[in-house]
């Protein structure tokens, strides 16, 4: 029996997606839209290809007829055609700090609108990335980006190799070739220094996060370098081993025990502040910050809550996600395109767990 003719429409006009659909059952393929217009597969699947070269009136009637028949574009197929498979390789090692699930719900619906679909790969935590790029490199990702965690330069290599690039979120490898996008963590940490200096902090202390992460390293410098700029002792360095609650709840324990306790503490992150601040209230009955600042990086949702009210250094959350696009963008549009570090600058965010003279 002959295949129905697509019909001009239904008694509205409109035409039905799905009324023209394979007798029988089974999926509709570019070939049952080109055998129904009686044009080539070629022309058919340039109708759904973008900047295709097609005459404007041949790709209508190829969506209008892909509309009625029900017909659903396989990616997969098309990959073949275009060489792109429009999927976005998402790889994390550990998201328990608050801040990422935040950069995940973000970040994901912007690759959404740039018609990337995302593929999200775990680690575990203290996992290694690169244990687990090789399976995403299987799936022909147009783009690998790495979150909370970091990577080797030999598997920044390979994933070039397979002509992947990658892009480093809120992290940075030098000499790699990999993209990066990051908030400026170091001057960060100059300014955190800078403002408890100028509030008369005299004895500053630092809790680290994960000793070997760009993030911990590049806050720490630079709390460091600015407190011996301004003629300060060196800060205290307490490790913290982790970006969690738990660190810091211990940490500061440690810290002020010491012969010498500091005034003021700066945090590798606000998940290690607030256990900070929790542990040096409950357990050591200080006031806060009337005893002690303390002050956290990222600016996460629950460092606003009344009962934390946390200082804190503001990620430019925003910023990094449209640089990345941008970023992400470029990379695809050049085929040897050599990816860049950019370094945004973050924003001290005022509220009562520092004791901070207002200073220009």
């Amino acid at each position: 029996m002959a295949r129905d003719k697509l019909p001009a429409g239904g008694a509205d006009g409109k035409r039905r997606p799905g009324a023209g659909s394979r007798r029988g059952g089974g999926r509709i393929t570019v070939r049952d839209i080109a055998d129904e217009l009686g044009i080539s597969v070629a022309t058919v699947s340039r109708a759904f290809t973008k900047d295709a070269v097609i005459a404007d009136e041949t790709r209508q009637r190829v969506l209008e007829a892909a509309e009625f028949m029900g017909y659903q574009p396989n990616p997969f197929a098309r990959s073949l055609i275009t060489r792109r498979s429009q999927i976005a390789g998402l790889v994390a090692a550990d998201i328990t700090n608050p801040f990422y699930p935040e950069v995940l719900v973000h970040l994901t619906k912007r690759l959404q609108e740039a018609g990337l679909q995302t593929m999200l790969f775990f680690a575990g935590q203290g996992g290694k990335v690169d244990d687990v790029l090789p399976t995403l490199l299987q799936y022909s990702p147009d783009i690998a980006i790495v979150l909370a965690a970091t990577m080797s330069s030999a598997m920044v290599s390979s994933c070039h190799e397979a002509g992947t690039p990658v892009l480093l979120f809120n992290r940075y490898v030098p000499g790699t070739g990999a993209a990066a996008v990051c908030c400026d963590n170091y001057r960060g940490g100059r300014l955190v220094a800078e403002m408890l200096a100028k509030s008369g902090h005299h004895r500053l202390a630092y809790i680290t996060g994960l000793s070997d992460t760009s993030t911990n390293l590049d806050r720490m410098r630079g709390f460091i370098e600015a407190s011996g700029d301004l003629g300060l002792p060196a800060p205290a360095i307490e490790e913290g081993g982790r970006f969690s609650y738990e660190a810091g709840y211990d940490a500061i324990k440690r810290l002020l025990d010491r012969q010498r306790p500091p005034d003021a503490v700066f945090c590798a992150n606000d998940i290690v502040a607030i256990g900070a601040l929790d542990a040096a209230r409950r357990e050591l009955g200080l006031s806060i910050p009337r005893d002690l600042s303390i002050i956290g990086f990222d600016d996460i949702p629950m460092a606003a809550w009344p009962s934390y009210s946390l200082t804190t250094v503001r990620q430019p959350l925003n910023a990094m996600i449209d640089v990345s696009l941008d970023e992400i963008e470029r990379l695809l549009r050049g085929k040897d395109a050599v990816g860049e570090e950019h370094f945004l600058p973050g924003r001290l965010i005022r509220r009562s767990s520092a004791r901070l003279e207002e200073v220009e």
